[in-house]
């Protein structure tokens, strides 16, 4: 699943960790401040602060933390192109997933900066509806030109990033497809190997990438988020019940999300069980269906009909237990909405909150929530990976352990071609009977 894509997953994981710790440490450190005023190009590309835009998208120093971001970004995969014995798919699975991890960054940082253009916005609205007159229309109209500098730069990155990935993932796709194919004379007798091909693979692609994708823009969130959080807290005087807090909203949506993490790992531990059991039903009613259409002694009704029983059977034993999962799952959704709005209830009684701090406060902990709680929110998700998990990782247990190549392979692999000498010659078509020579030909639309 990851060795036909990736090279040597195991090292590559560990050690794109363990450079994402270096870079952070150099961040974090003086080291910093040295390569900054060495290689920075802030002062040439860098927006200066305006009173109209006191802290602009592309400041010097922002500018600079792009700058090391790319650079620590692709400098990783220069290592991986010496040493990677999987060559074939080194640009899109190692430069291809560091470039989608790139957009994501740039993504995160643009919501920061949209959080702090909303709490001046808002504050301006505040401002002209107690005091009438008082903001002038052309300092709206300015401000929303202001944002679209960056909405649409933002817009765009977006959408040719998707585009990428679409193209990422039939790549990663094409890479298991034939890696499993290579070997297909021994696999082609599994029970639902062409499913393990033809979709398993597939799906696993497209699952694994929005989860990692997810996952990884979660993390990057709570590193930019966090710190924001844990500083608009200070403006929070009192939790219920509690009191004052210090870094208060931030330990409510740790707690919240944590909490509903428990409760649907709890409520929900059957179902990746039934989903595999599910395939399992799926995949012997389908392949009696494609049996019967070359041998007309499959296909009979009774064991159609025994069969489609079975899919039946466990699809109602399925929607029973989504029944209480998806009501434990709701409740809690629904109900985490109101969260922040309880724990910032006294600071609002108070008065101490302004509408544009609100905003920005809101903004800040749905961020930093939503992140803690990528498990309860991906948990469907995650239950139908590890279906297909399953099924593949069986799948793979039929490849003998010293026949599995160590590099990418693809359609127009020499070891893949060369199995073709395993499969049996193809059929020859029947001799022409030389007497139905002088046939009369079928009228047209026999």
């Amino acid at each position: 699943m990851f060795r036909s894509f990736f090279p040597n997953p195991v090292n590559f994981f560990v050690s794109a960790i363990a450079w994402t710790a270096v870079c952070m440490t150099i961040w974090f450190t003086p080291a910093n401040l040295v390569l900054q005023n060495a290689m920075s190009l802030g002062p040439w590309l860098g927006i200066a602060p305006t009173e109209a835009d006191p802290a602009p998208f592309f400041s010097s120093d922002k500018v600079w933390l792009y700058q090391f971001i790319i650079m620590t970004g692709y400098l990783f995969c220069v290592p991986w192109y010496f040493f990677n014995e999987n060559k074939r798919w080194y640009w899109w699975s190692v430069v291809g997933s560091v470039t989608i991890i790139e957009v994501i960054y740039f993504d995160v940082q643009s919501g920061a900066w949209l959080n702090d253009w909303y709490g001046a916005f808002y504050n301006l609205f505040q401002q002209a509806l107690t005091d009438p007159g008082s903001v002038p229309l052309d300092k709206i109209y300015s401000e929303l030109s202001t944002v679209l500098y960056v909405l649409l730069p933002r817009i765009a990155v977006l959408v040719l990033n998707a585009f990428f990935i679409a193209h990422y993932l039939f790549r990663w796709r094409r890479a298991m497809s034939f890696f499993y194919l290579t070997h297909w004379p021994t696999l082609r007798n599994i029970e639902g190997a062409s499913q393990r091909v033809q979709e398993d693979a597939q799906r696993f692609a497209n699952i694994v990438e929005g989860l990692g994708t997810s996952l990884v823009g979660s993390i990057m969130t709570l590193i930019v988020f966090l710190p924001l959080l844990f500083t608009l807290s200070q403006n929070i005087t009192e939790l219920p019940f509690f009191g004052p807090v210090n870094g208060s909203l931030v330990w409510v949506a740790l707690m919240s999300a944590a909490f509903g993490t428990v409760l649907l790992g709890l409520v929900g531990w059957k179902l990746p069980g039934l989903e595999f059991q599910n395939q399992r039903v799926e995949a012997a009613f389908r392949k009696e269906l494609v049996y019967g259409e070359d041998h007309p002694d499959r296909g009979r009704p009774v064991a159609v009909r025994d069969l489609f029983k079975g899919v039946q059977s466990n699809y109602f034993r399925l929607y029973g237990h989504y029944l209480y999962f998806n009501v434990a799952r709701y409740v809690y959704l629904q109900g985490a909405n109101f969260v922040p709005l309880i724990a910032m209830s006294p600071s609002i009684a108070a008065g101490t909150l302004t509408l544009g701090l609100f905003q920005q406060i809101s903004n800040a902990f749905d961020q930093v929530e939503g992140s803690f709680r990528f498990l309860a929110n991906s948990w469907t998700t995650i239950i139908s990976l590890i279906s297909v998990y399953k099924r593949l990782a069986a799948f793979e247990r039929n490849i003998p352990p010293g026949a599995m190549p160590s590099t990418g392979v693809d359609y127009d692999d020499p070891r893949y071609l060369a199995t073709e000498s395993q499969f049996a010659p193809p059929a020859t078509p029947p001799e022409e009977d030389p007497t139905d020579r002088g046939a009369a030909p079928l009228p047209s639309g026999a």
